[in-house]
């Protein structure tokens, strides 16, 4: 039997978003099983795309082979192969989606201006194989003209006269390596080395529709190689040869953050460079998912780790896999100067804020439980966020990991920190495949190793119970949250890019650019007053609704104390709120306690030499 697959793929039809593939598949006679991906590393859910496939065939020797889905396990093919067959041809179609949608299977990946190609849509594979043993050699047609970028090497195999694609195939790498291996590819293209002196090479392509989109200055660049620098200062050594950091500022297809070994899916406004000072709020995504290469794609939660892609994944430690990584996007894009000492404050701001009054439903969901939430919703909308939850484990571990610093850094007078045990638990022999695997003890033994303490209580108590300690690693760093009527640095800049009105800590509403409420908190005044998401805003007291004059509203209504009229529609239906709320406009702020040292400019120091 050959011990090798190969898959080809031709990505030219970007004008209807068609992907044809055709694969070869090592196999031996009789009853064979294949499985096409459903638990996908970094979706922590079963996110497979198979209601893209159409057009599936298999044969053998130019004859067909008939085949029958397994009705439990629909991911699943059953054949029959003849005697004496050794390999299989394989055919499908993937009807990538022609719009977005909700959920992570709605994606639009291809359109004529640029495509992303993830392996594990494209591929079949035998039900009994190790993927990280099982060789396969990929190839793709690109459209003339265009670039690909992606952590596989490959190499032109030409054309044919006059053709109008180009034909590439990569490196021979294991199943798992290809499937961590997604690619980019787009006419417009422009590659930058952000590779710090003496490390493994690490390059950032942006692909864009427009030149200008894709032209970065001198001094952007600079601050992106500082964020590389600043990771490796905190975790030491990498664990890729390279790193090829994708960047697509497009529009015409949808937007991702999604961590790989090698490499990271990465979207940003097309606006990203040419407006540099817009859109900052979201400049913390690059480092969050290179932080991955070291936390959850090298050194992996044991029962996120699996034999192949079709076994369930179990997520009880994403607190430590995207939480922990959480904070160090916001701590090492600070560190970088991607973003300033106060715009981190006022990012730490909002996620306290976000706790603290708007996730009632802390009172009965703790924060492990909210690391099911993959498999719950697939990141479809919830009617009542604030008290269902979403994936909080991101954003509630933040404020526990920002614990774990400032105590650690309270019981060593300063000499030691979240990154002194990032270093030492990161720096893990492999054990399976190309992942080194962890349980909740060796989290606390790490912790242990660099200061002794309870750790495992400590943990314990923040993440299984409910309405647990939030505010402590803020304290610990000599500040408080309060809220006044001023925006902070993250709200003026969302509000300015998304054109929408955060009322979340006043009214209880987030109103959309169209002026259609998107969150509703619960028990706030306008969850007391009936109203819903999805409900549009038309008027107030009497005129025609914007976000100027809606937030003008909120705060004459603190001075003359009469309630707020709000014309409002859902469906065909009108009707008239009244709110009656007399506190003004409130935003969040983390503000120094006097006398206090600031401990978090200890945090958001640099750590990297210039």
């Amino acid at each position: 039997m050959s011990q090798s697959m190969t898959v080809d793929v031709d990505l030219t039809d970007t004008e209807r978003r068609i992907f044809r593939v055709a694969l070869v598949i090592p196999v031996r006679s009789g009853k064979v099983s294949l499985y096409y991906p459903q638990w996908l590393p970094g979706n922590h859910g079963p996110r497979g795309t198979l209601d893209q496939v159409t057009a599936l065939r298999f044969s053998a020797g130019g004859q067909n082979i008939p085949w029958r889905r397994d009705p439990v396990d629909v991911f699943r093919f059953d054949l029959v192969v003849p005697e004496g067959v050794q390999e299989l041809q394989a055919q499908f179609v993937l009807a990538t989606p022609q719009q977005a949608g909700t959920g992570q299977n709605s994606r639009v990946v291809a359109s004529p201006q640029m495509l992303n190609l993830q392996w594990n849509q494209v591929v079949l594979y035998p039900a009994d194989c190790d993927v990280s043993q099982m060789p396969i050699s990929a190839s793709v047609r690109l459209p003339k003209g265009w670039t690909q970028a992606g952590a596989l090497r490959a190499e032109s195999l030409g054309g044919e006269p006059a053709s109008d694609f180009e034909h590439l195939r990569f490196e021979t790498a294991s199943l798992e390596t290809l499937i961590d291996s997604p690619l980019f590819a787009a006419p417009v293209y422009a590659s930058y080395d952000l590779t710090p002196e003496g490390s493994a090479p690490v390059h950032l392509h942006v692909f864009g529709d427009d030149a200008a989109d894709v032209r970065a200055s001198d001094a952007q660049i600079q601050l992106h190689r500082r964020m590389v620098r600043e990771l490796l200062a905190i975790f030491g050594a990498p664990r890729y040869d390279h790193y090829e950091m994708l960047l697509h500022l497009s529009e015409s297809i949808s937007g991702i953050g999604l961590e790989h070994l090698r490499s990271a899916e990465n979207s940003h406004s097309p606006a990203y460079f040419r407006e540099w000072d817009s859109g900052v709020y979201t400049r913390d995504l690059l480092a969050h998912e290179m932080c991955h290469s070291w936390n959850g794609k090298y050194r992996r939660p044991a029962r996120l780790w699996t034999p192949n892609y079709n076994t369930p994944m179990q997520g009880d430690l994403l607190w430590v896999y995207e939480g922990m990584t959480q904070f160090y996007g916001i701590i090492v894009t600070a560190r970088a100067g991607l973003w300033t000492q106060e715009f981190a404050r006022d990012e730490l701001a909002m996620i306290a804020a976000m706790l603290d009054r708007k996730r009632a439903g802390r009172v009965w969901r703790s924060l492990e439980d909210t690391t099911a939430q993959p498999v719950i919703t697939a990141r479809r909308p919830l009617s009542w966020v604030s008290s269902q939850r979403t994936e909080d484990y991101y954003m509630e571990s933040v404020l526990l990991w920002l614990d774990v610093d400032t105590k650690l850094r309270e019981m060593t007078g300063g000499q030691r920190c979240l990154d002194d045990f990032s270093r030492l638990f990161l720096d893990a022999p492999a054990t399976h495949g190309m992942s080194a695997v962890y349980e909740f003890d060796d989290v606390a033994n790490a912790l242990n190793a660099v200061a002794p303490f309870d750790w495992g209580s400590f943990l314990r108590e923040r993440v299984t119970g409910t309405q647990q300690p939030l505010m402590q690693g803020i304290e610990r760093a000599g500040y408080r949250l309060v809220y006044d009527d001023k925006p902070n640095l993250v709200t003026r800049d969302v509000e300015k890019i998304m054109r929408s009105a955060d009322l979340s800590y006043s009214l209880g509403i987030v109103m959309s650019r169209d002026h259609v409420l998107t969150e509703v908190v619960w028990d706030s005044p306008a969850f007391d007053a009936g109203l819903t998401v999805n409900t549009a805003l038309v008027a107030v007291n009497g005129r025609a609704i914007n976000a100027e004059v809606l937030k003008n509203a909120v705060t004459r209504a603190k001075g003359d104390g009469k309630p707020i009229e709000l014309l409002v529609k859902n469906g065909d239906r009108y009707r008239t709120v009244s709110i009656d709320y007399r506190e003004g406009l409130q935003y969040p702020h983390l503000v120094l306690t006097p006398g206090s040292v600031d401990g978090l400019a200890a945090v958001l120091a640099s750590r990297a030499s210039s």
